[in-house]
């Protein structure tokens, strides 16, 4: 069975599983030959998983019925998996899909009532969140569940504050823990939780709900504009984004999931998708806190559905008649390339090659402060520095208050500190 525990010598590569024929519209019409066929595609990537999603109003349509049907394709699904070597991550509520929200009619219309805060909807939830996890957790090749998809995303149709919010994860994630205490636990939230001062999901969560912290790096967030598709900025934000969520959390050892990230049109057009993919995982890779990076996503999405934005037709590897993308080469190539490092390094643990970074001390407490996230968004003055001297090599996020100690310092492989001086702050004052 895939161990919980992350191992900090091998960086593990994956692929957010978007069905190439009918996109998650494909759980209504299960077909095991479809699936089969879409992961003969990334069976020569050298991926090690897939991410996939479950709708979760097509298993629960109702508070009290949980359809077997759907638990059984979910499972046939990781089965298929099994086949081509791929463990399988799974997320439980969607929930919040390429802009679309998934949500059962009991939580609608005249039924209306916060899935984050209400009674009666959480339990039903949990009895949910129960039995997918059992029955994923039932194959070995399952190694991680996670709550769902940004679930932030469903705020504030769903209205939550930043004490429910936390409650909601805290309880969920017991659930998973008790139904599947061989896996991962996690917690998957957008940006707005690492960026956006009012947003009621805050980034303490992130960085300690569940077993290792994760993150979704899309440069359509405003960083693009900053530079451009190749700019520094904008292929070091998921390095950034990694080291943010590894500064905020106590435990410096506590690894980071890339779990997210791709190149959206415009902002990463065609001929410049595969240096995009080149450059960012040329500066994550280094990053010692990086657990694994998910790439979204397997294949475009078919031009005759409707209503999408326009960005998420060609976000694919593959298109949906199976021809491999350039950027889905240059992926396997840079995986090639960092099997083969992996394999002759000097330092079989990742952390201790790690050595000697120069640390940015970031006045900013994203714990005690999440008022104050404006302040290390995209575009702010701190940001900028920390892309200034990012062109230069690694660089660490470290939060002042932890400047004193030296054990916290050479955990997160930090050999000098560099104090930003004055910056000035989004509202002025510095």
């Amino acid at each position: 069975m895939t161990t919980q525990h992350p191992s900090p010598d091998r960086v593990r590569f994956g692929v957010n599983y978007v069905p190439s024929a009918g996109w998650f519209y494909s759980w209504l019409d299960f077909s095991a030959d479809a699936v089969r066929r879409d992961f003969e595609d990334l069976a020569g990537l050298g991926l090690d998983h897939v991410r996939v999603f479950p709708i979760w109003p097509w298993i629960q349509p109702n508070r009290s019925l949980i359809r077997r049907r759907g638990i059984d394709d979910l499972v046939e699904l990781i089965d298929i998996a099994a086949e081509f070597d791929l463990d399988v991550a799974v997320d439980l509520l969607q929930g919040h899909l390429s802009s679309y929200d998934f949500l059962p009619s009991w939580v609608l219309t005249w039924h209306r009532r916060s899935l984050f805060t209400d009674p009666a909807v959480r339990e039903g939830v949990i009895r949910y969140a129960d039995r997918v996890s059992r029955a994923a957790s039932s194959r070995s090749n399952v190694f991680a569940i996670t709550l769902g998809n940004e679930v932030n995303n469903l705020w504030p149709a769903n209205p939550a504050d930043a004490e429910e919010s936390s409650r909601w994860a805290a309880e969920l994630l017991q659930t998973i823990r008790a139904a599947a205490p061989y896996v991962l636990g996690l917690y998957s939230l957008y940006d707005a939780a690492w960026y956006d001062p009012e947003h009621p999901f805050h980034p303490v969560d992130a960085a300690e709900l569940g077993d290792l912290t994760t993150v979704h790096s899309w440069v359509f967030n405003g960083v693009s504009a900053l530079d451009g598709p190749l700019g520094e900025a904008t292929v070091s934000h998921a390095d950034y984004l990694v080291e943010l969520a590894a500064a905020t959390a106590a435990d410096p050892a506590r690894p980071v999931w890339l779990q997210e990230i791709g190149a959206p049109r415009p902002d990463v057009p065609d001929q410049h998708a595969p240096a995009f993919v080149r450059r960012t995982l040329d500066r994550v890779l280094a990053n010692p806190s990086l657990w694994g990076v998910t790439w979204w996503c397997s294949h475009d999405l078919d031009r005759s559905l409707a209503d999408f934005p326009e960005r998420e037709y060609d976000l694919g590897l593959f298109t949906t008649d199976h021809r491999r993308k350039p950027l889905a080469s240059e992926l396997a190539a840079a995986i090639t390339e960092q099997r083969s490092a992996e394999r002759t390094a000097r330092h079989p643990d990742r952390r201790d090659a790690a050595v000697d970074r120069p640390g940015l001390l970031c006045e900013v407490d994203l714990r005690e402060r999440p008022d104050r996230r404006a302040e290390v968004a995209p575009g702010s003055a701190f940001h900028s520095e920390w892309v200034r001297l990012r062109s230069s090599g690694p660089v660490a996020i470290v939060p002042t208050a932890r400047a004193g100690d030296p054990g916290y310092l050479a955990a997160r492989g930090v050999g000098k500190l560099i104090d930003p001086g004055t910056l000035v702050r989004p509202d002025g004052r510095s």
